[in-house]
């Protein structure tokens, strides 16, 4: 987990510096209100989509380890319950 941990802190750390590039960027650019507000739009929809991508690859990363918990539960809970069996017949 730790490996992912990691790789979303770095990856949190780009999102944050390409964002602060485009703003800076905006405030030096010699373009009119217009095409500007036209930007700023495309930039914040390509955000928006971005943002629901992670948003679905996260819960999709929470469901499979949520999964393999439950899965590894239930394996401690079945041998647990062998052994006791067992304990119970000696």
């Amino acid at each position: 987990m730790s490996k992912d941990s990691s790789g979303s802190s770095v990856m949190m750390a780009f999102v944050v510096g390409a964002l602060t590039g485009a703003a800076v960027a905006l405030l030096f650019a010699p373009a009119s209100g217009e095409e500007t507000r036209e930007y700023l739009g495309k930039k914040a929809r390509e955000g928006k989509d971005k943002a629901r991508e992670a948003v679905d690859q996260g819960r999709e990363y929470y469901d499979r380890q949520r999964d393999n918990l439950v899965t590894a539960v239930d394996r401690g809970r079945d041998a647990f319950q062998q052994a006791r069996e067992r304990g119970d017949q000696a």
